[in-house]
Protein backbone atom coordinates (compact mmCIF):
# COMPACT_ATOMS: atom_id res chain seq x y z
CA UNK A 1 0.00 0.00 0.00
CA UNK A 2 1.36 3.43 -0.93
CA UNK A 3 1.30 6.45 1.36
CA UNK A 4 -1.46 8.03 -0.75
CA UNK A 5 -3.49 4.83 -0.50
CA UNK A 6 -3.11 4.92 3.29
CA UNK A 7 -4.25 8.56 3.44
CA UNK A 8 -7.34 7.74 1.35
CA UNK A 9 -8.11 4.78 3.63
CA UNK A 10 -7.67 6.92 6.79
CA UNK A 11 -9.89 9.65 5.31
CA UNK A 12 -12.67 7.09 4.89
CA UNK A 13 -12.26 4.88 7.96
CA UNK A 14 -10.98 7.31 10.61
CA UNK A 15 -11.60 10.99 9.85
CA UNK A 16 -14.94 10.74 8.07
CA UNK A 17 -16.29 7.95 10.26
CA UNK A 18 -19.68 8.96 11.68
CA UNK A 19 -18.98 6.90 14.81
CA UNK A 20 -15.75 8.81 15.46
CA UNK A 21 -15.36 12.40 14.21
CA UNK A 22 -17.93 13.46 11.64
CA UNK A 23 -21.67 14.10 11.56
CA UNK A 24 -24.07 14.48 8.67
CA UNK A 25 -25.17 18.02 7.86
CA UNK A 26 -27.38 19.44 5.14
CA UNK A 27 -24.92 20.95 2.65
CA UNK A 28 -26.29 22.36 -0.59
CA UNK A 29 -29.52 20.39 -0.05
CA UNK A 30 -27.76 17.03 0.46
CA UNK A 31 -26.97 15.21 3.71
CA UNK A 32 -23.18 14.94 3.69
CA UNK A 33 -20.80 13.66 6.38
CA UNK A 34 -18.53 16.49 7.52
CA UNK A 35 -16.58 17.83 10.47
CA UNK A 36 -17.30 21.33 11.81
CA UNK A 37 -14.15 22.57 13.50
CA UNK A 38 -14.83 25.48 15.87
CA UNK A 39 -11.49 25.09 17.69
CA UNK A 40 -9.44 25.85 14.59
CA UNK A 41 -11.60 28.92 13.96
CA UNK A 42 -10.77 30.23 17.44
CA UNK A 43 -7.05 29.91 16.64
CA UNK A 44 -7.54 31.66 13.31
CA UNK A 45 -9.51 34.49 14.92
CA UNK A 46 -6.55 35.29 17.15
CA UNK A 47 -4.41 35.73 14.04
CA UNK A 48 -6.93 37.89 12.18
CA UNK A 49 -8.38 40.16 14.87
CA UNK A 50 -8.02 43.24 12.66
CA UNK A 51 -10.94 42.07 10.47
CA UNK A 52 -13.43 42.68 13.29
CA UNK A 53 -12.89 46.44 13.12
CA UNK A 54 -14.24 46.48 9.55
CA UNK A 55 -17.84 45.85 10.62
CA UNK A 56 -20.42 48.38 11.80
CA UNK A 57 -22.10 48.22 15.19
CA UNK A 58 -24.64 45.40 15.32
CA UNK A 59 -23.10 43.51 12.37
CA UNK A 60 -20.64 40.70 12.89
CA UNK A 61 -18.92 38.04 10.86
CA UNK A 62 -20.16 34.49 11.42
CA UNK A 63 -17.50 31.97 10.38
CA UNK A 64 -17.72 28.24 9.91
CA UNK A 65 -14.88 25.83 9.11
CA UNK A 66 -15.92 22.48 7.70
CA UNK A 67 -14.04 19.44 6.47
CA UNK A 68 -15.80 17.34 3.85
CA UNK A 69 -14.69 14.58 1.48
CA UNK A 70 -14.06 15.62 -2.10
CA UNK A 71 -16.13 12.67 -3.37
CA UNK A 72 -19.12 13.72 -1.23
CA UNK A 73 -19.02 17.46 -1.99
CA UNK A 74 -18.03 17.53 -5.66
CA UNK A 75 -15.71 20.08 -7.28
CA UNK A 76 -13.74 22.37 -4.95
CA UNK A 77 -15.81 25.55 -4.63
CA UNK A 78 -14.29 28.85 -5.71
CA UNK A 79 -13.76 31.66 -3.22
CA UNK A 80 -16.88 33.83 -3.28
CA UNK A 81 -19.25 30.96 -4.09
CA UNK A 82 -22.38 30.54 -1.98
CA UNK A 83 -22.72 27.34 0.10
CA UNK A 84 -25.76 26.35 2.16
CA UNK A 85 -25.07 24.59 5.47
CA UNK A 86 -28.05 23.49 7.56
CA UNK A 87 -30.32 25.89 5.64
CA UNK A 88 -28.04 28.91 6.26
CA UNK A 89 -26.22 30.70 3.46
CA UNK A 90 -22.46 31.27 3.65
CA UNK A 91 -19.82 32.57 1.25
CA UNK A 92 -16.60 30.58 0.71
CA UNK A 93 -13.66 32.66 1.95
CA UNK A 94 -11.07 29.87 1.62
CA UNK A 95 -11.12 26.41 0.06
CA UNK A 96 -8.27 23.90 0.13
CA UNK A 97 -8.08 20.30 -1.05
CA UNK A 98 -6.05 18.41 1.56
CA UNK A 99 -5.52 15.00 -0.08
CA UNK A 100 -9.19 14.33 -0.79
CA UNK A 101 -10.58 16.24 2.19
CA UNK A 102 -11.76 19.79 1.57
CA UNK A 103 -11.12 22.42 4.21
CA UNK A 104 -13.78 25.08 3.59
CA UNK A 105 -13.84 28.36 5.49
CA UNK A 106 -17.27 29.91 5.18
CA UNK A 107 -18.53 33.28 6.36
CA UNK A 108 -21.70 35.32 6.54
CA UNK A 109 -22.62 38.75 7.87
CA UNK A 110 -25.07 38.47 10.76
CA UNK A 111 -26.94 41.04 12.80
Amino acid sequence: MTFKDQIAKDNQIVFMNELEFCEKHLINNRMIPCIIDNNELIDREKRYQYRRSLYADGVYLKELLIYVREKDFGPLPAVGRSVMVDKKSYIVSDAINEDGIYSLTLEANKT
